[in-house]
């Protein structure tokens, strides 16, 4: 049995944001191939994911011990570790991710936990594991003059195979601001994509 993490960062609720359209089908036919599974649904605004503030950095560069997994900050760190497989969903925001993504980024980087440093640099410790990153954008950013402002998926991908995760996906929609575009038609594309790699994932 496998642990999905199921990672979302879109202020819209469920109903009404694009990206959800896409990450919770995926999600649904996840579980329909893998009913075994357990799926941990994190929902960065409802966690109320907030900046690190003085004791939140003591507590993170500090020793850990038995109480560490108990932590407010510490625990997502230990919670992601544990995951073997991770869905992140969110929109592209102003060229990246939206902030709350960012903060949850600082809980989960902890040296100790999710990495380590060595005598030959950092090293992860979330080997074997893979990623699938769902991403909305409102104009083009996967290719054309887009592609090279585009800052959020590449971090991201940056992120996590600094951590380890070198097993990572990307499945984009496109273009869905664009006046005259089908918005509906490459919603249905990107779930159909997403749903694909279903058999790898």
């Amino acid at each position: 049995m496998s642990t999905v993490l199921y990672i979302k960062a879109n202020a819209k609720p469920k109903g009404e944001s694009r990206t959800f359209q896409i990450s919770d089908a995926f999600i649904a036919a996840y579980k329909e191939k893998h009913p075994e599974d357990n799926i941990i649904t994190l929902d960065l605004y409802k966690e109320n994911i907030g900046f690190l503030n003085l004791d939140d950095l003591n507590s993170l560069f500090g020793q850990k011990n038995d109480e560490s997994k108990n932590h407010p900050i510490l625990k997502y760190a230990y919670q992601f570790l544990e995951a073997d497989k991770y869905l992140i969903a969110e929109p592209l925001w102003n060229l990246s991710i939206p902030a709350i993504l960012k903060a949850y980024i600082d809980y989960i980087c902890v040296n100790g936990i999710t990495f380590q440093y060595t005598e030959n640099g950092p090293v992860g410790l979330c080997k074997n594991k893979k990623a699938i990153n769902i991403v909305t954008r409102g104009g083009y950013y996967s290719e054309g003059p887009g592609a090279s402002m585009e800052m959020g998926d590449r971090y991201l991908k940056k992120v996590f195979a600094f951590l380890g995760i070198r097993d990572f996906t990307t499945v984009s929609a496109d273009g869905l601001d664009v006046i005259g575009n089908n918005v509906n038609a490459i919603l249905q594309k990107a779930i159909k994509e997403a749903t694909d790699k279903l058999n790898t994932f």
